[in-house]
């Protein structure tokens, strides 16, 4: 017995040293980057927690509220998933005001009823743009609906009028990952505009298309052509509710890709659009032009009510939209999620009501309130100030919960570890586990701000490699 006694407390004494070890070369690791020369003029926090029992193993400046960048989507998919519930789904409604006469004469409008849901016509689920176009053709036609003497109509109503929050960058709305909020999303609210680079640096880059084909919306082109090998350079100016796109920067020759994925200013009226442009190549006629609630209260005009109901869209599930949500850092879906949480609270669905449902979430679970200063849902905003010891310890609460599994899940691979990354303009953040080859677990958060230069992200990796 006393032999055995021995031997576990010399394995436990090694097990201990080697865990020693490996927070102090933590810290060693941590101050070579304290006093590289890209770090002169920058804040760097970093975080780590036994991600079984929540013990601080290692934390430097971990009090200090820096912008996010992307990891903030690990608080606002937490938070979702315990307000809203992995099951939760996005109910899309299409109906009809008026009535039917007998030669199939719809006296009325086509109304669709948004309720958020941000995967409405996403390619990466199963109700595409055009699956969900077939079946609201099928459910008007079975209506008995040959000719519509009205409008179709986008009800956009239940997100309000504000698509983007107060603090994001005017240089990153109008583009794809700027697209902003919709009562009614459509297709991720975004479109694609094709580009030809021009035979010598400076000329001119041509518009060749847009996809889908966008009439409504006109292109003020101010590209030109860049120097092979450097890039799309390309920002689209397009702010919501306009129909103007300015299109400044340059496309690189040789570039390797053909087009540039820009945000829809208005998505429920490129929704019915869509609907109504489907319906006229089938020969069903509508007499009025395409409206979005949005326009018709702006024209003082009543929002016609709906008489019947004829189709339901059912989103994926949270899990579902999670998954991508992470994986690919759909801002779109931080936004929306934040808006949906204010609902659920019973509150307005606005990006501040959703902040505060949030914040007040986690301070009822012992988190300071004053380390919470949350501006959005993605963290694109440059406002967003959140400590690395309170985006540790979110995620180490969250690990009990019955949809952690499914959270976890979602986190992408970096660096052989669990982490979402973050990057705006001079951030760099990465938030998340790893699971180390001895079978020790650690909650890990790095953040790095207003760092100079590129390549940031291999330096970090460094300082998390010594938990491996």
């Amino acid at each position: 017995m006393k032999k055995h006694l021995l031997i576990f407390s010399f394995l436990l004494c090694c097990i201990n040293s080697f865990g020693q070890n490996k927070i102090q070369n933590l810290e060693k690791a941590f101050n070579i980057l304290l006093a590289d020369e890209q770090a002169k003029h920058a804040i760097i926090s970093l975080c780590v927690l036994d991600a079984n029992t929540g013990k601080v193993l290692f934390a430097k400046n971990d009090q200090i509220g820096l912008s996010t960048a992307s990891t903030l989507k690990t608080i606002t998919a937490a938070s979702a998933f315990s307000i809203l519930g992995k099951d939760f789904q996005f109910q899309t409604t299409l109906g009809y005001s008026g009535n039917i006469t007998a030669d199939g004469t719809l006296k009325g409008n086509i109304i669709i009823t948004g309720s958020g849901d941000p995967t409405l016509g996403s390619w990466r689920y199963q109700n595409k743009e055009n699956v969900i176009l077939s079946q609201w053709v099928a459910a008007i036609k079975t209506a008995g609906i040959k000719k519509i003497e009205g409008s179709i109509i986008g009800d956009d109503r239940i997100f309000g009028t504000q698509t983007t929050p107060e603090g994001w960058v005017w240089q990153d709305i109008g583009n794809y990952y700027g697209a902003g909020t919709s009562g009614l999303a459509w297709r991720e609210n975004q479109f694609d505009i094709h580009l030809r680079p021009g035979s010598s640096t400076s000329a001119d880059v041509a518009v060749v298309k847009t996809v889908p084909f966008t009439p409504y919306i006109q292109i003020k082109n101010e590209l030109k052509t860049g120097a092979s090998g450097t890039g799309d350079r390309t920002y689209a100016f397009l702010p919501p509710f306009s129909n103007l796109a300015y299109l400044r920067g340059s496309w690189g020759m040789g570039i390797g890709k053909s087009s540039i994925s820009v945000a829809l200013p208005d998505p429920a009226f490129d929704c019915a659009y869509r609907l109504q442009d489907t319906l006229k190549r089938l020969g069903i006629e509508t007499s009025q032009q395409v409206t979005t609630a949005r326009l018709m209260e702006l024209n003082n005009s009543l929002i016609p009510a709906i008489s019947q109901k004829i189709s339901t869209i059912t989103s994926p599930t949270l899990s579902e939209i999670t998954y991508w949500f992470l994986k690919k850092s759909v801002n779109l879906y931080g936004e929306t999620l934040l808006k949906t949480m204010a609902l659920k609270s019973g509150k307005p669905a606005t990006t501040a009501q959703g902040a505060e449902t949030e914040i007040n979430l986690w301070a009822g679970k012992g988190i300071d309130k004053s380390a919470l200063n949350i501006i959005d849902g993605s963290g694109l905003s440059p406002g967003n100030r959140i400590t690395t010891s309170a985006m540790a310890d979110i995620l180490f609460q969250i690990q009990k919960e019955n949809w952690f599994e499914d959270f976890s899940k979602a986190l992408p691979d970096y660096n052989g570890m669990k982490i979402k990354s973050g990057t705006i303009n001079d951030v760099s953040a990465f938030a998340g586990y790893h699971a180390d080859t001895a079978g020790n677990k650690y909650v890990i958060v790095i953040n790095i701000n207003n760092y100079s230069g590129g390549g940031i992200n291999k330096k970090l990796f460094r300082v998390l490699d010594e938990l491996k």
